[in-house]
């Protein structure tokens, strides 16, 4: 049985996520298009990209690694992308002995060069384990975007780019973040293999 209130609500949410992307479009776009500048370059120059997030911004995070690994619209090479937290083995092992607010960072040690990009997932910005990574990341003389929404939280000071979601709503937050990351991946994969 289909419930009156419920379409009321579902078109609700799709108007609010409609305008949070909108808003996102006109505050954002210059560093979403800086964004795709800082990957492709250092993907153009042998760099990688390390990616980072808990939860559902870890998934996002997968799904971002996943499309420019394998493909987002052409067939062409492996790009070299590493989303953190696919691995419990790992995952649990430095979290036991370093504690959670280091699994990302522990592995940002090992992994990052000078000249690669960590993308550091946080709906609020003040993730701990994130901004340990964003730390470890600038030691490494890698470059940090932050993507996040609300106030840009603790990240907003210490990512070299941010991309804050006008919103204080972690669901409308996290849709526009995807957006985001597909925008990303489409332009990139476009920049390297026009």
């Amino acid at each position: 049985m289909i419930i009156v209130s419920e379409i009321d609500s579902i078109r609700s949410v799709l108007r609010e996520s409609a305008e949070v992307k909108q808003a996102t479009a006109e505050r954002n776009a210059e560093d979403i298009a800086e964004a795709v500048d800082m990957i492709a370059t250092s993907l153009k120059e042998g760099g990688k990209v390390i990616i980072c997030g808990n939860g559902i911004s870890a998934a996002d995070g997968q799904h971002m690694a996943c499309s420019l690994r394998v493909r987002f619209k052409k067939d062409r090479r492996c790009l070299p992308v590493i989303a953190l937290g696919t691995d419990p083995t790992y995952m649990t092992a430095a979290a036991n002995d370093f504690g959670f607010e280091r699994v990302f960072s522990r592995a940002v040690e090992g992994l990052a060069d000078e000249g690669d990009i960590l993308i550091g997932i946080s709906t609020s910005g003040n993730s701990g384990n994130v901004i340990e990574a964003a730390n470890m990341a600038h030691s490494k003389r890698a470059k940090v975007i932050g993507l996040t929404g609300k106030t840009g939280g603790k990240l907003k000071g210490i990512a070299d780019l941010n991309i804050i979601i006008p919103s204080n709503s972690s669901p409308r937050i996290q849709e526009t973040h995807r957006a985001v990351m597909n925008i990303l991946c489409e332009l990139v994969e476009a920049r390297l293999f026009p």
